[in-house]
């Protein structure tokens, strides 16, 4: 079977923007709840996206540390997914993925080896795994800050193991990601914005292009 890596847009915030992205063939959709992000939507405006989106894309609801509450607002939203991307051990995911029964994906933050080894326990549990470069200490969210990590980290990542690429991805890099780490798929938020948190079409077009060039 051909190599076609999964393609997430993360950070979709409006209608037209999710057609769009239904429109190019993207393979999930992110919509984020943390509300320190620019690209934050409330719960209702989630809820009124996943309704569009249902049966063309796959939905995701981003949560960082997110308690029960929010856990079950996230849930009402009727995604098919929810994505944890805080500092979550693997017993709260477990945890989370027992209680709701919906697909997990866990975000994980790259920057050293020591990264590298704390991954196999959260690959055990999580549908998914998304792998960003790590946010420097000041910082106020744990991803979507446009940096890319040392993609060599990841030879010494157990290759039994699928995972989404994420973390400074444009439209100007995605083909070499792509072609030197064949991702199970790619993660892309502020690299197809044309200002923060605002989503630009072409670059959308670009980046899909551009990321199934080198298959």
């Amino acid at each position: 079977m051909a190599y076609v890596p999964v393609i997430k847009i993360c950070g979709v915030k409006t209608p037209e923007i999710l057609d769009h992205v239904i429109a190019q063939r993207a393979d999930m959709v992110g919509f984020n709840s943390f509300g320190k992000s620019p690209r934050y939507i409330d719960f209702a405006t989630i809820s009124g996206l996943v309704d569009r989106a249902a049966n063309r894309i796959e939905s995701v609801v981003l949560l960082v540390d997110p308690d029960d509450a929010l856990v079950d607002a996230a849930v009402a939203t009727g995604a098919g997914w929810l994505q944890l991307h805080g500092h979550e051990t693997p017993e709260r995911l477990a945890d989370i993925k027992a209680r709701t029964g919906k697909k997990m994906i866990k975000a994980l933050p790259i920057g050293s080896s020591e990264d590298i080894a704390a991954i196999a326990p959260y690959a055990a549990i999580a549908d998914g795994l998304i792998l960003d470069a790590k946010p420097p200490k000041d910082a106020t969210r744990p991803g979507g800050l446009g940096q890319v990590f040392d993609w060599t980290l990841l030879n010494a990542l157990d290759p039994g193991i699928g995972f989404m690429l994420s973390g400074g991805l444009t439209v100007d890099n995605v083909a070499q990601a792509v072609s030197q780490i064949r991702p199970f798929g790619l993660d892309v938020a502020s690299g197809v914005e044309s200002e923060r948190g605002v989503k630009d079409p072409a670059l959308i077009s670009r980046f899909i292009a551009n990321a199934k060039a080198e298959i």
